[in-house]
């Protein structure tokens, strides 16, 4: 007896697919129009506990039973959807919340209440989420009942049916098997160019240091010798040329007044003004 009156009461919770998909009950669009002002946006899936009614685990229809799913963890089907509209809105589901024709909802026969599916149309390609709320439908062939509002997105309320793929959005699956935005990490940024040395600061030892002045050019490396004597930062260097070999005396850095004041001559660069002083032996 009691298991009788169980199944009483699954039968009970499953009238209103039942009603919605055997043909028995003629539906309709909401008063003779095909559209609704504002469409809904797709159910936003979130981990929800199961209802505590309509889900089993077994119950029968017309002689035949269905077994309830523990998950809808990797559910994916191909098949023959329907929906149901206007006759049975208002009405309760089989996990006892209120249809309403304008939701994104749906009815299911064995994925647990409530599960999000993603829903496509194989005809056009269209897209939509629904959360199963109910049971059905209860018709050979027929793998989904589909609410009224989720029908239209789908173009399919003027057919009746249409030729859909159901999947399952599951929240069972570990973390680390669900996607995850990869995030690349940041390149550390490229070293910054030495700055230039300021001519402000630089020391003018740094800054005269490859400037040579020459003082004079000598025949005799003693003349030479004696023209150093004093000087600081000076040099004797030799050069031959065809005819005869010089002795030049050059001064370096800022010990020569002349370095600080070196512009070149017109038409000619500083180091053709330098040199210029080797044009003969004293």
């Amino acid at each position: 007896m009691r298991r009788s009156r169980a199944a009483i009461g699954v039968i009970a919770l499953a009238t209103l697919s039942l009603a919605a998909c055997s043909g028995q009950v003629r539906d309709s669009a909401p008063s003779g129009s095909a559209s609704i002002p504002d469409l809904p946006g797709d159910a936003v899936p979130r981990p929800e506990p199961r209802s505590r009614y309509g889900n089993g685990p077994v119950y029968e229809v017309f002689d035949k039973t269905y077994r309830v799913m523990d998950s809808g963890s990797g559910y994916k089907e191909r098949g023959v959807a329907s929906w149901y509209g206007k006759k049975f809105h208002g009405r309760l589901t089989s996990n006892r919340e209120p249809y309403d024709m304008y939701a994104m909802t749906a009815a299911h026969k064995t994925l647990p209440l409530p599960t999000y599916v993603r829903v496509r149309n194989l005809r056009n390609n269209r897209s939509i989420i629904v959360r199963v709320n109910d049971r059905g439908p209860f018709v050979h062939n027929r793998i989904i009942d589909l609410s009224y509002a989720a029908a239209l997105k789908l173009d399919m309320v003027r057919d009746g049916t249409s030729l859909v793929e159901v999947t399952a959005i599951s929240f069972d699956d570990p973390p680390g098997d669900r996607p995850v935005r990869v995030v690349e990490p940041a390149q550390p940024p490229a070293p910054k160019p030495a700055p230039a040395p300021d001519p402000e600061t630089t020391p003018e030892i740094q800054k005269y240091s490859e400037i040579f002045v020459q003082v004079g050019a000598f025949g005799d490396r003693a003349n030479a010798e004696r023209r150093r004597s004093g000087r600081h930062s000076t040099n004797v260097s030799r050069t031959h040329r065809p005819d005869r070999r010089c002795e030049r005396l050059r001064c370096a850095g800022p010990e020569t007044g002349s370095a600080r004041h070196l512009e070149p001559l017109p038409g000619r660069s500083i180091a053709a003004f330098l040199a210029g002083g080797a044009s003969g032996c004293v």
